[in-house]
């Protein structure tokens, strides 16, 4: 029983992370039409960024300030925001499917980064000894758990609170006007250029903040981490959850990931080991699939908005008003 509980709690620690990398997206995408692909390049950023400023000192890479994990957690904040609106002003005026590629691209070169520039991010070894928030309580897994479930959660907490603000704000009112129609928005005195180099840095903020935990609650961190597959997964969460809901990038996090960890336990158990790295793609199946069933049957995802049908007597109604008033 305890172990089960310690599992939910990590469990839910993860799907939490997840669910903060799907927040920045949806205030991209969801709220402001911005089409991000590299969004594992800023949870890298984060990630590092946090690690570098916290770890002990080591006189094989750069770095090892030993830090408070609090500062490492802003610090990761500030970079990935600076290296967000970076990212931003140089792409944002590209349409959709080319800054898809362009963002894509940056996703790519911060993974080579990592790879391969040994002497600040430890190359494809990574970088250990990452400090744990009760780190002391390792040896009792659950408190463990428990406590750094309570954390990721207050974190979450507060970034749905303050999104959801932002949403309603005047500034989120912009934001979906230039996602709605951008020239409408423009005659209006609104830099389209201005709001949405903000919603991308304030976006790629939270997901540097989300891979700043991640790297603190496991302690250690690679490459290997960040590859495209783990976009895949936060657009998957963000369509089943709904675009343009807050509640619904959380919600879709969960559930994906519950698939995801259900569907990887369950061909460790059905495969042997010899046979369990081809079964892994079984897991991507099993997102499709589930993808393709709730897209059926709620087009718009878990909590997006359903589409309005008129009712079979107004329709006939509104109909033959329309066939009276002829052309």
């Amino acid at each position: 029983m305890m172990d089960l509980l310690g599992y939910g709690a990590f469990f839910l620690t993860t799907a939490l992370i997840f669910s903060l990398v799907t927040l920045g997206l949806n205030l991209q995408w969801g709220l402001t039409g911005l089409f991000n692909v590299g969004l594992a390049g800023f949870v890298a950023i984060g990630a590092y960024t946090s690690a570098l400023l916290t770890t002990p000192d080591d006189a094989a890479r750069f770095g090892g300030f030993g830090l408070p994990i609090l500062v490492g957690w802003a610090g990761a904040m500030v970079v990935g925001g600076i290296a967000a609106a970076l990212t931003g002003m140089a792409t944002l005026r590209l349409r959709s499917d080319y800054l898809a590629i362009t963002t894509f691209g940056v996703a790519v070169v911060v993974q080579l980064v990592a790879l391969n520039a040994q002497k600040l991010t430890g190359g494809p070894f990574g970088i250990g000894f990452i400090p744990r928030p009760f780190g002391s309580l390792a040896e009792t897994p659950l408190l463990f758990n428990l406590s750094n479930l309570a954390v990721v959660s207050a974190v979450t907490l507060i970034a749905y609170l303050a999104l959801e603000h932002l949403s309603r704000s005047p500034w989120g009112r912009v934001l979906k006007a230039l996602r709605e129609d951008e020239r409408a928005a423009i005659s209006l005195g609104k830099s389209a250029r201005f709001y949405r180099v903000q919603a991308f840095a304030v976006g790629g903020a939270i997901m540097a903040l989300a891979g700043a935990l991640q790297a603190h609650f496991t302690g250690f961190i690679a490459p290997d981490n960040y590859l495209p597959i783990l976009t895949f997964q936060v657009w998957v969460m963000l369509i089943v959850g709904g675009s343009g809901s807050n509640a619904g990038a959380i919600a879709g996090s969960i559930l994906v990931w519950a698939i995801w960890a259900g569907s990887g336990t369950l061909t460790s158990v059905l495969f042997a080991p010899e046979q369990q790295a081809r079964a892994a793609s079984l897991q991507i199946v099993a997102i499709g699939v589930m993808l393709c069933v709730i897209l059926l049957i709620r087009p718009n995802g878990l909590f997006g908005d359903r589409p309005r049908r008129p009712k079979p007597g107004k329709q006939t109604k509104a109909a033959a008003s329309e066939n009276e008033a002829g052309p």
